[in-house]
């Protein structure tokens, strides 16, 4: 920053003539300044959003503009961070209560957690005042989650669980014929059989961060018979159910998953499939609204594999919540109602394409006609995923916590973290799944004894 050097004080006293023109221009400006742009007296906010950094947030931000021309006294400004990055800020703006944010993108983890300690605000009352907003029409299962005390706490922009999604010409060209329901065991032999030199089997995430690597290998953890912990709190991943899901994941990436799947996430995993680099993916539902060309024409969807337990799909979305040190409520409710409205996704459907639909957040989505033809495909096995996905009981044996790829406690964001640093070292090589899981363990372990009392 330059420095800039200021004049010295002038105490010159000024003629009353001055002095009184001096105030009747403070007075004008004043004026001028209280009338607004908005019209009608009203003040022009800016309102502050911090997103998560992918595609539906990208069409959020083509079509803001048609939010701001009905609205010209809320000005929008949306940030983009990747995942972690936006966990992070957030996490400590919303606990400092520094209000540098009117509205974040956050999720099923968060939304109890933070509901209860009174970080974000209750939205119950802002939707009462709008009959149009239709809480009902809400996919229940998500509507649920991100309830606290049966009132919402967050509005949800899409929602998702996660299936396997595979190009169909590239399996029957190997005469591979995958079922709707498959198992692991599947999944890998498929994905050997079609791996080659310019088309690897599957993609699968090895990116470390518990919203990244962990979200799927949990997944496969669970259907094994795995869990975090027991119901004493005691950590459960020194157990045989934990190293065979992690040496099954990892395996399968070696043998026949992508090229530098370290650093392979959900955004890099779209891109090899969307240019044919990869004949099968295993991610989030929401992941075929962003299909083009071949794969868009040529997918076909099987729900999440299984091993043991017979359904395996997470349950999360990306929602809009409001921090409680925000001091532009009202705008920002206004904007947060507009942004997972009816009208949003139609608005969404002419403007950018009906494949570009938020998926996974209302009911009514899924009668209209127009998206029936562009997600025919995919629809169905997403609103069952969602249907399935149970927080309350996504493991085996019972567990203390809820959540299918998360535990819902605070320490679990930095432990998952943690855990999954560990298993990037086993996908690069550089330690054995007995190592990762004897340092996970002691992890997890020390996270437990703080709820054991």
């Amino acid at each position: 920053m330059t420095e800039r050097k200021l004049r010295s004080p002038d105490h010159r006293p000024r003629p009353r003539s001055a002095i009184t023109l001096v105030a009747g221009l403070v007075l004008l400006l004043v004026g001028a300044a209280c009338s607004g742009a908005g019209g009608g007296g009203g003040t022009s906010q800016t309102i502050t959003l911090a997103a998560v950094d992918n595609p539906q947030m990208a069409d959020l931000k083509q079509l803001v503009s048609e939010f701001t021309s009905k609205h010209s006294d809320i000005q929008v400004k949306i940030v983009t961070l990747p995942e972690d990055q936006l966990r992070q800020q957030v996490t400590q703006d919303v606990a400092a209560k520094s209000g540098r944010y009117d509205l974040f993108t956050i999720g099923t983890y968060e939304v109890p957690l933070w509901a209860k300690k009174g970080w974000i605000e209750d939205l119950a009352p802002y939707i009462a005042k709008d009959s149009s907003y239709e809480p009902d029409d809400l996919i229940p299962g998500i509507k649920t989650a991100l309830s606290y005390k049966n009132d919402l706490y967050a509005v949800p922009f899409y929602g998702e669980s996660s299936m396997l999604m595979y190009r169909k010409d590239f399996l029957a060209a190997k005469g591979v014929t995958m079922p709707d329901h498959p198992t692991w065991d599947q999944v890998a032999a498929a994905a050997r059989a079609v791996n080659s030199s310019s088309v690897n089997g599957i993609c699968l995430r090895g990116l470390p961060g518990w919203g990244e690597q962990l979200a799927p290998l949990t997944t496969v953890v669970n259907t094994f018979g795995g869990r975090w912990f027991d119901q004493n709190w005691n950590a459960t991943l020194n157990t045989p159910q934990w190293k065979d899901a992690v040496t099954f994941y990892v395996n399968l990436l070696k043998t026949a998953g992508e090229p530098g799947a370290g650093n392979a996430g959900f955004t890099e995993c779209l891109n090899a499939y969307n240019n044919g680099k990869v004949a099968m993916w295993y991610d989030a539902t929401v992941g075929a609204s962003n299909f083009t060309g071949d794969a868009a024409k040529n997918s076909g969807y099987a729900f999440a594999p299984t091993k043991v337990k017979d359904w395996s799909g997470w349950l999360w979305a990306w929602s809009l919540g409001m921090p409680s040190s925000s001091k532009k409520k009202d705008a920002a409710w206004t904007f947060a109602n507009w942004a997972t409205s009816k009208d949003y996704i139609k608005l969404v459907g002419t403007k950018l394409g009906w494949s570009h639909v938020p998926p996974g957040t209302r009911t009514s989505t899924y009668s209209l006609p127009e998206y029936q033809a562009a997600a025919g495909g995919f629809a169905k096995v997403t609103l069952e995923s969602i249907a399935h996905a149970d927080v309350n009981h996504s493991t085996v044996d019972p567990v203390p916590y809820i959540g299918v790829q998360y535990v819902d406690i605070d320490e679990f964001q930095q432990l998952g973290d943690q855990v999954s640093q560990e298993f990037a070292k086993v996908i690069a090589g550089t330690q054995t799944v007995d190592q990762a899981l004897v340092k996970a363990q002691a992890l997890a372990a020390a996270v437990g004894k703080t709820y054991q009392h």
